[in-house]
């Protein structure tokens, strides 16, 4: 009997033992789940905290959208318009390029033709020098010229006008012949009539034997005949006493006038 109460209360004991360890272990585990669950609410709260900070981000975030959409728009268009300035950049730069190599080709062929151009500057020199001879010629012959007219003028004035075949309203015209002498024959005309005495074809004009003693002045227009035929008009531009000079009024009169042709004032 002592022995089963002794096992028993051994028994009694291992299972009093058993359930304190597993009362303490239980304890312990339960000591632990609540700080467990404490720190997993903590957590919870400070998620909940940033949850609502992350939320009011959001709200903000969303409310400043519209305004970032506006920019990110701005911005495209911004970037458009600086890629087209810089193609347009691209294509002012290739096309300077161009234009100077243009000018670099210019050079090299202006360079080429500079010897033909300093021959035609010796040849320009050359004809310079030969139109200012030509021209000192012009001037000697005009000179010629004057002194003929002085001359012509100063014969008009020595001789009367009977002597030179010319008479107002009349001329006096000696048929051609075989150098046998024949009678002169008067042959009427309906106005101021005269000859020509100096034919200048080099300055387009001719002299007439009718000055400002015949009533002869300025802006007079005569026709011109040979031989009765009429070959153009011409204008008086200058009056001597007893000639005067006039220019070609008829085109191509210049190539058919001829001294001792017959001219015979127009009625204006």
């Amino acid at each position: 009997m002592n022995n089963q109460a002794k096992a028993a209360t051994l028994l009694l004991i291992v299972l009093i033992l058993i359930s304190l360890g597993l009362a303490g272990g239980g304890f312990y585990l339960l000591q632990k789940e609540r700080v467990k669950n404490l720190a997993l609410q903590r957590e919870l709260q400070e998620a909940e905290v940033k949850y609502k900070k992350v939320e009011a981000e959001l709200d903000v975030t969303k409310r400043k959208l519209p305004e970032l959409e506006t920019r990110l728009s701005e911005a495209k268009n911004r970037i458009e318009t600086l890629n087209n300035e810089l193609q347009q950049e691209k294509t002012t730069h290739q096309e300077s390029l161009a234009k100077l190599e243009q000018i670099q080709a210019e050079l090299e062929q202006q360079s080429g033709t500079k010897s033909d151009l300093e021959k035609k500057l010796i040849q320009a020199q050359e004809d310079t020098e030969k139109l200012i001879v030509r021209l000192q010629e012009l001037n000697s012959q005009k000179n010629a010229l004057e002194a003929k007219i002085k001359e012509l003028e100063a014969q008009s004035k020595a001789e009367p006008s009977s002597s030179q075949g010319v008479e107002l309203g009349k001329i006096v015209v000696a048929p051609e012949s075989s150098g046998q002498p024949t009678q002169q024959k008067e042959v009427p005309l309906s106005g101021l009539e005269g000859k020509i005495l100096v034919v200048n074809k080099e300055y387009n004009f001719v002299v007439s034997n009718l000055g400002s003693k015949d009533g002869v002045k300025v802006g007079d227009i005569f026709s011109v005949f040979h031989k009765n035929n009429y070959l153009g008009d011409i204008k008086v531009e200058k009056v001597h006493e007893s000639m005067s000079a006039a220019g070609f009024v008829t085109e191509n009169i210049k190539d058919k006038v001829n001294e001792g042709d017959k001219v015979v004032l127009k009625t204006q």
